[in-house]
């Protein structure tokens, strides 16, 4: 035994008398490098026999040492830093995770005292037992036999109505008991388009002191005629959401002002939705107009104030659809998907029919808060730019006027039987529409020549010129198209148009399409 200790105290002395080399070696190495002393020593040995280049590379020779001991020094310095700055993240790294532990610690312990909270909310309120026999009583409605539920226990379904006194529409429920005792106003039928436009700008002067020309009352008007969706656009401060407000107040029935939100992504932001736990339906100013308008023979206007700072086809998709089905009966919303015995009573089957007498106008800016608006709103909507401050007047103070629905429609429809576009303005605009498929490779559509054709015959009954509402149908939703194309590579093309436009219509008739497209010419 004492063999081996001698051997290994032997063993471990040679291995650390080589560890003790390493570390003195690297001592005396540093020592040797920074031993200043020697440095004058040597410097002064051979400085006397230095001519006047030896001096001159002595010096630089000495400033490049230097310069290498200080970018050392540096390197070393930047490392401790950066492994200082290393360390603190990852501490601090550490430490957020804690805080989010614990964080998350507390949302799960506030949630099981919320869960709790809200089962003791339900129990008080009676509902726990409400849905366990609501869905019983859907489970018996669906299946054979339609079988009967215990009496005193649950609602009874008959013929896939769910009979109950629980009241689930309180908005719509308070429209239906309005109308019970509701009287017609006196509605004045015997004014003309061109009287009505008239009475409003000069309403609109009077009473509220907005200033709008004869022409855009005249488009707005057009434009109800035409489609049910209005596109006010142009710059902040000409009176786009000033116009379908002032035309409430005009005919006596507000208009809806819903105000669009960037956050809106579906119908739900529109029409409402149904709460489950609650049993109740969210509803919305926007459902309760619709429904409102079902029941009069009203002007109905609802305002979707800045409609594009959110996409107007997540918001507005299911809208869209329906407004273009040819037949107006099928225009119809799905509310809910079960029926009940207190649902409103313009309700069919949880279906709600869209009424004829409501618009639905959108104001629209453009600028880096809003998103553009696409060919296929463009295409369903009739826009209407309102670019420039409306000039103050004097006007007789006109009192606010009291018009039906149906005697709209019925003026509509004269205009439309009594001022159809001319045979030789349709044939011009055909030819037209083959000198833009050959040249721009942009076709007009079935659905903007219908639109035209019931634009400009109300446009000149309302008092204008049937040039002039074909202009602005064809700038506003035609030549509007040309945006999407490389009109770099199109300016001649461009200049072709114009020419074409002038020599077919006549210089000076199509103001609007080549003041367009020049300024198209312009930006491109």
């Amino acid at each position: 035994m004492g063999t081996f200790l001698k051997w290994f105290f032997a063993f471990i002395s040679e291995m650390l008398n080589g560890f003790g080399m390493i570390f003195s070696g690297l001592w005396n190495g540093i020592v040797q490098i920074f031993n200043i002393g020697n440095y004058i020593k040597i410097f002064k040995e051979f400085s006397p026999q230095f001519g006047a280049l030896g001096w001159i590379l002595a010096i630089l020779a000495i400033l490049v040492v230097l310069a290498i001991y200080a970018a050392i020094a540096f390197l070393i310095i930047l490392a401790v830093r950066k492994y200082v700055r290393f360390r603190h993240s990852l501490v601090s790294n550490e430490d957020l995770l804690e805080e989010i532990a614990v964080l998350q610690r507390r949302v799960l312990k506030m949630t099981r005292e919320k869960d709790e909270i809200m089962a003791m909310k339900v129990a008080q309120m009676g509902m726990a037992g409400r849905g366990a026999a609501l869905a019983a009583a859907n489970a018996a409605a669906l299946s054979e036999g339609g079988e009967e539920g215990e009496q005193g226990e649950q609602p009874a379904v008959e013929e896939g109505v769910l009979v109950t006194t629980e009241r689930r529409f309180s908005k719509l429920l308070d429209v239906d008991n309005f109308y019970k005792t509701y009287v017609p106003p006196a509605y004045d039928d015997a004014v003309t388009l061109e009287q009505f436009c008239e009475r409003f700008r000069n309403f609109a002067c009077s009473r509220m002191h907005l200033y709008y020309e004869i022409k855009t009352i005249r488009l707005f008007v057009a434009g109800m005629a035409s489609t049910k969706l209005i596109i006010l656009q142009g710059i902040s401060g000409t009176g786009k959401t000033s116009l379908p407000y002032s035309f409430g107040k005009f005919l006596g029935v507000d208009t809806t002002i819903a105000s669009v939100q960037p956050s809106w992504r579906d119908r739900t932001e529109l029409l409402g939705y149904f709460n489950e736990f609650t049993k109740n339906y969210n509803e919305t100013e926007f459902l309760r107009r619709v429904y409102a308008a079902s029941y009069n023979d009203d002007v109905n206007f609802i305002l979707l104030d800045e409609m594009n700072i959110a996409r107007i086809e997540y918001y507005f998709a299911e809208m869209l659809s329906i407004l273009e089905m040819p037949n107006a009966d099928e225009w119809e919303l799905d509310i809910v998907p079960s029926v009940w015995s207190t649902d409103p009573e313009h309700f069919d089957k949880g279906k709600l029919r869209i009424p004829q007498n409501i618009w639905y106008v959108g104001t629209a800016n453009n600028d880096d808060s809003t998103y553009a608006i696409s060919d296929k709103v463009y295409d369903r909507a009739q826009p209407i730019n309102l670019d420039a401050k409306g000039v103050a007047f004097n006007a007789p103070d006109t009192p606010p006027i009291c018009i039906s629905f149906t005697h709209l429609n019925t003026m509509f429809q004269e205009a439309f039987e009594k001022y159809p576009i001319s045979q030789e303005n349709m044939k011009k605009i055909q030819q037209l529409d083959l000198w833009v498929i050959e040249k721009l490779r942009v076709a007009f559509g079935n659905r903007i020549i219908k639109q035209m054709g019931l634009f400009v015959p109300v446009y000149v009954a309302c008092g204008g010129d049937e040039l002039d509402g074909i202009d602005y149908v064809l700038a506003t939703k035609i030549f509007r198209k040309f945006e999407s194309l490389n009109l770099a590579m199109l300016r001649g093309e461009l200049k072709e148009l114009c020419v074409y436009i002038n020599k077919s219509f006549g210089r000076g008739k199509m103001n609007e399409s080549i003041a367009y497209l020049e300024r198209l010419q312009k930006l491109f």
